[in-house]
C-alpha cells in the first residue's frame, strides 16, 4: 500500500502543471528542502569517506607491522639455517 502512495507521489514530484508548485513561495520552500537534503548528504559521504580512510589507514599500519615482523623472522630463519649448514648443530633443531 505505501509502494502505492510513493508511486503516485514520484509521478507528480516533476510534474510542471502541478498547481501546487506555482507560486514563488512553493519555489523557494522547494528549493530550501532540496538544499536540506543535500547539505545532509553531503555530511554523510563526508562522515563515511572519513571513516572509510580512517580504517584504509589502520589496515595499511597493521599491514606494515606484519610485514615487519615476517621480515624478522624469515632472517631468523635464513640465519639458523646458515648456521646449521656451517656445521652448528644447535641451530639445526628447527
Amino acid at each position: 500500500m505505501s509502494m502505492g502512495l510513493l508511486s503516485a507521489a514520484a509521478a507528480h514530484a516533476d510534474d510542471p502543471n502541478d498547481p501546487t508548485m506555482r507560486s514563488d513561495e512553493a519555489h523557494a520552500r522547494d528549493r530550501a528542502i532540496t538544499k536540506h537534503m543535500n547539505e545532509r548528504q553531503l555530511a554523510f559521504v563526508r562522515q563515511r569517506d572519513a571513516r572509510s580512510d580512517e580504517q584504509l589507514r589502520s589496515g595499511q599500519e597493521s599491514y606494515s607491522a606484519a610485514r615487519a615482523d615476517y621480515a624478522r623472522r624469515m632472517a631468523a630463519w635464513r640465519h639458523a639455517v646458515a648456521a646449521c649448514e656451517a656445521g652448528h648443530r644447535e641451530y639445526c633443531d628447527n
